[in-house]
């Protein structure tokens, strides 16, 4: 049996005849995490064209799999089996691998997620960096794009296989802006750390720091010949500089706040800056004299940039619009609407046909700058969009976001998302009742939905609360579920029935959390008042009232034998309570940040804690003895969770059983709230979807799944 003309192109060999490398289960030892073995797949994948019709259904499997290929990069680089369970049940209904080879997924996967019917406009997410991603540049030949973030770091990526080339260490503080030199040999970086870099960036040395401002560098610009370096700052000025020798060549000042973003027009006569005092200025960057100033936002201005024929300039400002500019008159001849939060950001494709903008409300929008009409809107990242680029050929848009990611989009499709049934808002909290038969959720819309963990129905929406719900929880016996919320007040709901059994009130600022004793019999809530409550939750009585926090209460546990309750707050210390003497027992610190979440091992003999920082802290809880510090480290792999004990869990980026890798996550379902019982794991999300995913524990293979064949004969 000979190759198939996809495997012959690839170069693969026996024993893959016929089948492809990335979605048929051959042996591991066929497979090669390298990367550059990906890239080359990615490639070669790319420029397969089958010269004759006949071999349509070819092309279609080879274009599915560029897209296939880009978006499970990430885990197949290092777990390449689980192309079969992942990648394959994660990809879109009519993905044609996943059609073609859906008989590959493992037999333990009994309900796969939900997905979307075809592939959206992500090509790529790339991830790598530790912290926030500020901004994101394509260099001018299109072969790099630059990304620049919090964690003090530029990364260099190939856009084509997103592969990390090389990270440029040495800022002292935040990255804020990059930009290449037209001819791309220079790469630009500004920092919190008020200096500029200059780095070569085919070998990633840093060729000299600019100093001279007082404050953050928010902006950096090349000019068109190159012959000048543009930044701007906080300190309310814009810097000149030779960005040959570093000299400064000129100070700009006239603006009344902070100056948030520079361009030069196309030709180089013009340099533009936008400023917190709500304008845009116009300069001669030969002269340094101002020779317009463009009022009209009502509020802070964000972001600038010329059309690529200099014959319109757009800015994006705090107050949700964008704003065209003719340069020459300073006539603002439309204003765009549409976006929900804050624009972060703007760019123009490089034909001027499209001008893309970016926003707090976690969306990037298309528009006709000639019409104002807004084209579509892409959907992916889970927190603010703070960057966009277009790449010089126009065919991809990069995006950066709070959520550590960057995002390519393919600009001309701009195609939706199917949207799934569930909350209106983001999803905040997620539990299973005690049996298991039932499955909780808690929304931003004020509602908690309660679903059938088995079928994904929902059996009921309980309404009530007058604001955000924040925190859920089932009785032990499953006969009661309490809710939280932003309107003070914790409400009991009979799970059964879907009636308000009562509401319980007395905090004066939004609770929380709650957390029911293991014999039913108090009820714990904790708020911003700094206060944890104890309640009867048979007659809604408020018992005692603990104070001594000096912050908001962000959590609280109770120890397996309901001895102890303890809770964590924005004072950065845990406090453990006798809950029923209300007496505090000790104060444990040693937290640096907010101690966000609390959980007591199984056996009560350790108090986990997490706080903002990342850092978890693991201490061992004494009877009568000190309690004693026992490890601090980087964030530990699973994730804090207060529901029924599970040999599932979830970390970052994977589902684990017991203390092995089970199944990759997408980042899509990371960040969500996560709840375990059995066999089932549950995800609420900031979309507001709820996702199930149900395994058959008893087919699932030992050992780490990524090193052994996980399909089923």
């Amino acid at each position: 049996m000979g190759q198939s003309p996809i495997s012959t192109h690839l170069g693969l060999q026996s024993p893959l005849e016929t089948r492809c490398e990335i979605c048929c289960p051959p042996s591991i030892d066929d497979f090669s995490p390298e990367k550059e073995t990906v890239c080359i797949v990615i490639k070669n994948l790319a420029d397969f064209n089958p010269k004759d019709d006949a071999n349509h259904h070819l092309l279609e499997l080879a274009q599915d799999a560029v897209r296939f290929v880009l978006c499970y990069r990430s885990v197949l680089e290092i777990a390449p089996l689980q192309v079969y369970s992942s990648a394959l049940t994660m990809s879109p209904k009519r993905s044609a691998l996943r059609k073609q080879f859906w008989n590959c997924v493992p037999c333990w996967i009994n309900n796969p997620p939900l997905v979307p019917e075809v592939w959206d406009s992500t090509l790529q997410v790339l991830e790598g960096h530790r912290h926030v991603v500020r901004a994101a540049v394509f260099s001018p030949d299109g072969r790099l794009l630059a990304s620049a973030s919090d964690d003090k770091t530029i990364r260099l990526w190939d856009p084509t296989t997103g592969i990390c080339r090389s990270t440029l260490e040495g800022h002292r503080d935040w990255v804020t802006a990059i930009a290449f030199s037209l001819d791309g040999r220079l790469l630009a970086s500004a920092s919190e750390d008020e200096t500029i870099r200059l780095w070569d960036p085919m070998t990633g040395i840093c060729r000299s720091t600019l100093e001279g401002h007082r404050k953050t560098v928010t902006a950096i610009a090349f000019s068109p010949d190159g012959r000048l370096l543009a930044s701007a700052s906080y300190d309310k000025t814009i810097r000149l500089w030779d960005p040959t020798t570093g000299i400064c060549r000129s100070t700009l000042e006239g603006h009344r706040n902070a100056v948030t973003a520079i361009a030069f027009s196309p030709d180089g006569r013009l340099l533009a800056s936008a400023s917190e005092d709500e304008t845009i200025r116009l300069w001669d960057p030969t002269t340094g004299i101002c020779r317009s100033t463009l009022e009209g936002h009502r509020n802070a201005v964000t972001a600038i940039a010329f059309s690529p024929d200099g014959r319109l300039l757009a800015s994006a400002s705090f107050d949700q619009t964008i704003r065209l500019w003719d340069p020459t008159t300073g006539i603002c001849r439309s204003t765009l609407e549409g976006h929900r939060e804050m624009v972060t950001a703007i760019a123009f494709s490089p034909d001027g046909r499209l001008l893309a903008s970016a926003s707090v409300d976690k969306t990037i929008r298309r528009w006709d700058p000639m019409t104002g009409i807004c084209r579509s809107t892409l959907e992916g990242h889970r927190e603010m969009v703070t960057a966009i680029a277009f790449s010089p050929d126009g065919r991809l848009l990069a995006s950066v976001s709070v959520d550590k990611t960057i995002r390519l989009w393919d600009p001309t499709t701009g195609i939706c998302r199917s949207t799934l049934e569930g909350h209106l808002e983001m999803v905040t909290a997620i539990a299973f009742s005690p049996d298991g038969r039932l499955l909780a959720s808690a929304s931003w819309d004020k509602t908690i939905r309660l679903w059938d963990p088995m079928t994904g129905i929902c059996r009921s929406n309980l309404e009530g609360h007058r604001y955000n719900v924040t925190a859920i929880a089932f009785s032990p016996d499953g006969r009661l579920l309490a809710s939280a919320s932003v309107d003070k007040t914790i409400r009991l709901w009979d799970p059964t029935t879907g009636i308000c059994r009562s509401t319980l009130e007395g905090h004066r600022e939004m609770v929380t959390a709650i957390a029911f004793s293991p014999d039913g019999r108090l009820l714990a809530s904790a708020s911003v008042d700094k206060t944890i409550r104890l309640w009867d939750p048979t007659t809604g009585i408020c018992r005692s009232t603990l104070e001594g926090h000096r912050g908001r209460v962000t959590a609280i546990a109770f120890s397996p034998d309901g001895r102890l309750l303890a809770s964590a707050s924005w004072d950065k210390t845990i406090r453990l309570w006798d809950p029923t003497t209300g007496i505090c027992r000790s104060t444990l610190e040693g937290h640096r940040e907010t101690v966000t979440a609390i959980a007591f091992s199984p056996d009560g003999k350790y108090l986990e804690s997490r706080s903002r920082d990342g850092k978890t802290g693991l201490r061992r809880i004494g009877a009568g003895e000190e309690d004693q510090a026992v490890d601090t480290t980087e964030c530990i792999p699973y994730k804090i969770s207060t529901d029924t004990p599970s040999k599932l869990c979830v970390d970052d980026s994977w589902i684990c059983y017991g203390m092995n890798r089970l199944f990759w996550l997408h980042p899509d379902y990371r960040d969500a709230h996560f709840a375990a019982r059995n066999n089932i794991v549950a995800f609420g999300q900031k979309s507001g979807r709820v996702t199930i995913m149900r395994f058959d524990l008893a087919e699932v293979p030992s050992g780490e799944l990524f090193d052994k064949p996980i399909y089923c004969e």
